[in-house]
């Protein structure tokens, strides 16, 4: 071993070679270390991998192959030029950097070090535990595509390809963690996609400076997204969908990519990207943009229908004769105010059951949550019907939200509405209702308006957000994004039949 310019490299001396790679790795105190001394053309060799990361079947073929290998077969040359032609495996590199060698190792590769050679050769056969693309929990369809993105990068990248098969799909590999040294790729299309964008993102991955980032996607969207980290609002969208991403590519959005996560990072996006579904895209328009709007309502009903109730409950003096049945008739023993304030707590303690009870259990927790807490709560008085009613109006909101994080952002803002509106009533409701607005307004994702095409106003594509257009002419890429090619005319309509 020697070193230079901070890093330190192969020397011609085997044992040494062997040693240091043995040390480092502790191979006396790990028992899935794997040294594998052999013979190559009468020189001393070892392999070294990782047991539970290569692929065994492709091990034993290349130790065979090795035993065999006869320098006399081939032209004079040197043992690397000997190894290069005889090992009979496509991913095959050299390497003499000793940090890169180790991470090879780590990271489920092969590693051959023969005596008189100053490099290593690094076999890529690793294969890691992985279980196969399914569809996502979150973002089911009734018809559709049934695969989802796994933990294993090579398998996401391959999805993505599948439906992408453009020379100008780019896939460019980062490591990041000092200690992790986790694979994160950012993809995009090289001729669509703002080449600024795509080179801040890249820059600021790689300047990330932490040991590791053992919560994978989030931890990277923590680290690079500007803005503050106490914004509630989601400024990347994520999804488990192969084809959602193909369409944000196609779009000029840029992913990312983090391998031990099925979620890539789609972005920059804007708060409507958060509350669209691949399942308007696959009925027939009229039924897309039927859904649209009623998923547009669902979001809006779980933003404001428990605040605007309990003003209403608490200043009836505000409805017209005409709604005056709006209202508790009986508030119970407990202000309205506070009814509510229990009723969203109860609500994600129920949720966070959910995600963690056993799924033989999930029945039970159904039965607990509408006999025990629902129906004995409002028999005794604790609650009021309506507050249970307008609670159960809000939760199907949220879950008719596509982002299980705007859900989450929607649910934090309706609270807060919900606070201003029991202390101050009706300027309660129209200050935190404006501070929201504000929020938004100011809030970025990296160069991109939040609520744009709202704000700033642009009505082509405020017209394609509100009505789901046909595949045939929807293939216009937001100019917000600064895209390189820009469509600005739609695509002719497809001929009628029989013409």
């Amino acid at each position: 071993m020697f070193k230079k310019d901070k890093h330190t490299y192969l020397s011609t001396d085997y044992l040494k070679n062997l040693n240091m790679l043995q040390n480092e790795l502790g191979k006396e105190e790990n028992f899935d270390i794997i040294v594998r001394e052999i013979r190559v053309s009468g020189e001393k060799a070892a392999l070294v991998c990782i047991d539970g990361l290569v692929k065994d079947d492709v091990l034993t073929e290349i130790m065979q192959t090795l035993y065999y290998l006869k320098k006399e077969l081939f032209a004079r040359g040197s043992i690397k030029d000997l190894l290069l032609r005889g090992i009979p495996y496509i991913e095959l590199s050299t390497e003499k950097n000793f940090d890169e060698l180790l991470y090879a190792v780590l990271s489920g590769s092969i590693l051959l070090i023969v005596e008189g050679s100053d490099e290593a050769f690094i076999i890529d056969a690793r294969t890691y535990p992985a279980r196969s693309p399914e569809e996502p929990d979150i973002e089911r369809v009734v018809r559709g595509s049934r695969d989802g993105f796994t933990e294993t990068i090579v398998f996401n990248t391959a999805l993505i390809r599948r439906r992408i098969r453009d020379p100008k799909l780019r896939v460019n590999l980062l490591r990041v963690g000092r200690r992790s040294k986790t694979d994160v790729c950012v993809c995009y299309i090289d001729d669509i996609a703002d080449p600024d964008l795509v080179k801040t993102i890249k820059e600021k991955i790689s300047s990330i400076d932490i040991d590791a980032i053992p919560m994978a996607e989030k931890s990277v969207e923590e680290l690079i997204v500007p803005g503050s980290w106490w914004n509630p609002f989601p400024r990347v969208r994520y999804t488990e969908r192969p084809d959602v991403a193909a369409v944000h590519l196609l779009e000029g959005h840029i992913l990312v990519i983090v391998d031990t996560s099925p979620s890539v990072i789609i972005l920059p996006v804007t708060y409507f990207h958060h509350i669209q579904h691949a399942e308007e895209y696959r009925q027939n328009p009229s039924v897309g943009v039927y859904i649209r709007w009623v998923r547009f309502l669902a979001v809006i009903a779980s933003l404001i229908v428990t605040p605007l109730w309990l003003l209403f409950a608490l200043s009836p003096e505000l409805l017209p004769e005409s709604l005056k049945f709006i209202g508790p008739k009986e508030v119970g023993k407990i202000p309205i105010f506070l009814q509510f304030v229990i009723a969203e707590i109860s609500l994600d303690l129920m949720r966070m059951a959910a995600i963690h009870t056993p799924a033989p259990l999930a029945t039970a927790l159904g039965v607990i949550a509408a006999l025990l807490i629902g129906d004995i709560a409002v028999t005794i008085g604790l609650l009021a019907p309506e507050t249970i009613l307008y609670t159960a109006v809000v939760a199907v909101g949220s879950y008719s939200t596509p982002s299980y994080e705007m859900a989450m952002a929607n649910r934090l803002v309706r609270l807060f509405i919900l606070l201003g509106t029991g202390f101050f009533r009706l300027p309660g409701l129209i200050i935190t209702m404006l501070l929201t607005m504000v929020l938004l307004i100011f809030t970025k994702s990296f160069n991109v308006p939040y609520l744009w095409p709202l704000i700033p106003f642009n009505y082509r594509a405020l017209k394609g957000i509100i009505i789901r257009s046909p595949v045939p002419i929807q293939n216009i890429r937001p100019e917000i994004l600064n895209t390189r090619d820009v469509i600005r005319q739609p695509a002719p309509a497809f001929k009628k039949r029989g013409k």
